[in-house]
């Protein structure tokens, strides 16, 4: 599996490019501020794009989508519960101090099943909390490690703020432990914002989901 990722002001959040090695077929998450090195990177290595999957629509994850959609012309992938922040894209750049036009509609909702590129599949699992609508996107590589494309739930040492509209920490909370710890201490976690870490790492050492797990006597 091929993986890139990159990050740009003002946001600094992570979007990525994931390609099957074999065929050369990709999928974009959450093209942002970087959306451009993203379509440079994808050029460069000779992929063709199939899907471009969003993990939610906060703006900063979001900004990318027109310019993504204006290149590959693939369908934009978002969990209905978000669709409303979506749509306030440029609300949401207000709050911000940013000027955000209108996004491309919604090709499609994930509602269970697998989304393939290649020789991958994308499994969605829905993760509630940091924003109604948030999920993880789940694939594998050849060699069976797991790769988890977070958005804003889980962050090294850190988790999602819940503080913005529909966001709710116990929610979250109930996202991380019982969602995401399942999919397997090894499991490499891709985060939204700032380095890579683990399931495995995050459950032992994030003082948050700690003292979440004490507070509740689970470990």
């Amino acid at each position: 599996m091929l993986l890139e990722s990159r990050s740009a002001p003002p946001f600094f959040e992570n979007g990525f490019v994931v390609a099957c090695e074999r065929t050369r077929e990709a999928v974009i998450i959450d093209p942002g501020d970087q959306v451009d090195e993203l379509i440079a990177e994808v050029d460069h290595l000779g992929l063709t794009v199939r899907h471009i999957l969003l993990t939610h629509a906060h703006i900063d994850h979001v900004t990318g989508v027109p310019a993504a959609k204006q290149v590959f012309g693939v369908d934009v992938h978002l969990h209905q519960d978000d669709l409303f922040l979506y749509q306030m894209a440029p609300q949401q750049g207000a709050m911000f101090g940013v000027a955000v036009g209108a996004l491309p509609q919604i090709d499609a909702f994930y509602e269970g099943g697998e989304i393939r590129f290649g020789d991958h599949q994308v499994h969605v699992h829905h993760t509630p909390g940091h924003c109604p609508g948030g999920v993880c996107l789940q694939i594998a590589d050849r060699a069976g490690g797991e790769h988890l494309f977070v958005g804003d739930t889980l962050f090294a040492g850190s988790i999602g703020r819940t503080d913005l509209p529909g966001g709710d920490y116990e929610t979250l909370m109930r996202s991380i432990t019982r969602v995401l710890f399942p999919l397997g201490d090894g499991a490499i976690v891709h985060p939204g914002h700032g380095p890579d870490t683990t399931i495995g790492r995050e459950r032992k050492t994030n003082p948050f989901l700690v003292e979440y797990l004490r507070t509740r006597g689970r470990s």
